[in-house]
């Protein structure tokens, strides 16, 4: 066992001293843990804050997508990125994609996404950058205030978008024609805008059409601004002439609507947003002017009324005033006849157009009255033709003095307006008559004396070819012999009158002498004139 030693005295055992300078630092070991637990939590929140938002989005299709690759963009800037694809049980393609941060604040419950490919929509060729860079889903942010993170994908990119300016407005029509979705807005031919969508009344009785007019143009629109429709190219061969309309090249190809205000229209307010109105066929029918008084009149021909129409014009004087509103057959019982009734509607509002200012120029309950004036002078309905190309019929209301009397029933209901015969009509009938009068005449027996005289003037044309042969072999020879006399009897004449003949010589003696003779009577005539006693007493002598 080992020996123990024996302690030290406490004399020689040193006293330990605390060291100062040391323990001045010891508190500066603890700032490296502090420091590194610092930046986890650092890390820790950025890594917290650099998770993007998780969202799912259901599309029909899956044509250009790629997990990890396909980019979510909007306004041409990067948000998010495509993580996963999948089908669903419903075989619908599920892209399961993760939204940067900062755009976190755009996924609401009313954010729409849609895929952006190569597309031709409204004539215009959209998406054209993706034939290089590929498809890539773009995004509408909504207005609303609720979060979502499931949405359902559109499968074409939507007309408007959230940041567009302008306002939409709501077009009823009876049917669509050839308006769709993209088609152009026209104002003064300007395009302003574009059709959003088109779907059909809960009722299927027209379609309701959705535009979006541009700003600064949708100020443009107010309560009276009209909508048309101007879809291809509208020609019409009607009683108004022969027309060929269209807006652009555009509106041939995909339509087109338009709008403007009446020319006469009071300046309003711009309209709201989604205020309604009626789209129509044409200009003409958008500009028509609305009246608030309408008037049914019946009219009863005894004649076909083919190329009458519903809507076809009714004029006063050539004046419009009104539109077919029907065209049927009345049928008597009593009397077993069949005859035409055109129901019309007259505006009065027309007639009184400058009296307005002088009050109401029209009164309803004295129409009855009125009219009959109007018969009395001879006022009747007629049929014309507005084109003779088409056939298309109006109605013309005129005076027709000679007309005899007719009193109208005023408690009939729609009052009757008597009719004339149309200027077609009476010649149809005088051809007939005309036709009538040729049955009578007879062309047989006609035929046979024209063949008779026919074959009398044959005997005659013989009898003259006969004369005319006779004469050429007969009569001719004989004239020859007479002209070649007289030739030569001229021909002695011209001999004995030349200037050279003895004729000639004698002629101008005896010429001579019978100026003498007449030279000596005009002597003697004076001599006597002077001396009239000569005759008496003689010839006195002169004196020497």
């Amino acid at each position: 066992m080992a020996d123990i030693p024996e302690p030290l005295p406490d004399a020689d055992i040193p006293e330990a001293t605390a060291d100062s300078r040391k323990s001045r630092w010891a508190p500066l070991i603890w700032i490296v843990p502090v420091l590194a637990a610092g930046i986890g939590v650092w890390l820790a929140i950025q890594t917290i804050l650099s998770l993007g938002t998780s969202i799912e989005i259901t599309f029909k299709s899956g044509e250009g997508l790629e997990a990890n690759r396909t980019r979510i963009k909007y306004k041409d800037i990067d948000i998010g990125i495509v993580k996963s694809i999948e089908l669903t049980a419903e075989r619908n393609v599920l892209v399961k994609a993760e939204i940067t941060p900062k755009a976190k604040h755009l996924i609401v419950e009313d954010t729409r996404f849609w895929v952006v490919r190569p597309r031709i929509t409204g004539g215009v060729a959209l998406g054209l950058g993706t034939i290089l860079t590929g498809a890539h889903i773009a995004m509408d942010p909504g207005k609303s205030s609720d979060s979502r993170r499931d949405f359902t994908g559109l499968e074409n990119p939507p007309a408007i978008t959230t940041d567009d300016p302008g306002r939409p407005f709501i077009l009823r029509a009876a049917d669509l024609g050839s308006v769709d979705v993209g088609s152009p807005v026209y104002f003064r031919r300007v395009r302003v805008g574009k059709t959003v969508s088109t779907e059909l009344d809960p009722d299927g009785k027209g379609v309701v059409i959705r535009v979006f007019v541009s700003a600064p143009y949708d100020r443009y629109v107010t309560a009276a601004t009209r909508f048309w429709d101007v879809s291809g190219v509208e020609v019409a061969l009607d009683s108004n002439g022969f027309r060929l309309e269209t807006e652009s090249l555009t509106a041939i190809v995909i339509g087109g609507i338009a709008f403007e205000a009446p020319p006469d229209a009071p300046a309003a307010a711009p309209a709201q947003s989604d205020t309604a109105f009626t789209l129509h066929p044409n200009r003409d029918a958008a500009m028509k002017q609305v009246y608030t008084v309408k008037d049914t009149y019946i009219l009863y021909f005894n004649h076909s009324v083919r190329g009458l129409a519903v809507g076809s014009p009714v004029d006063f004087l050539g004046v419009e005033i009104g539109e077919v509103a029907s065209v049927k057959l009345d049928f008597n019982r009593a009397q077993s006849t069949v005859r035409p009734a055109v129901e019309i509607n007259i505006y009065p509002e027309r007639f009184s157009a400058r009296l307005r200012e002088r009050g109401p120029a029209y009164d309803p309950g004295r129409r009855a009255e009125t009219l009959q004036r109007f018969v009395d002078r001879g006022l009747r309905a007629q049929l014309r033709t507005g084109n003779l190309l088409t056939g298309q019929g109006y109605i013309a209301l005129n005076f027709f003095p000679k007309e005899p009397k007719v009193r109208i029933d005023r408690t009939k209901v729609p009052l009757e307006i008597p009719t004339v015969p149309g200027g077609f009509e009476e010649l149809q009938t005088a051809v007939t008559n005309v036709a009538k009068a040729l049955e009578k005449v007879p062309f047989g027996a006609l035929a046979a004396d024209l063949r008779r005289s026919v074959a009398s003037f044959e005997i005659t044309l013989k009898e003259v070819n006969t004369l005319v042969t006779r004469a050429h072999t007969e009569i001719a020879p004989e004239i020859r012999a007479t002209l070649e006399e007289a030739r030569a009897t001229l021909n002695r004449a011209q001999g004995l009158l030349a200037e050279d003949a003895p004729l000639q010589g004698d002629l101008r003696s005896t010429l001579r002498d019978v100026s003498r003779a007449a030279q000596a009577v005009r002597n003697l005539a004076d001599y006597l004139e002077r001396h009239p006693e000569s005759l008496l007493r003689g010839k006195r002598e002169e004196a020497q």
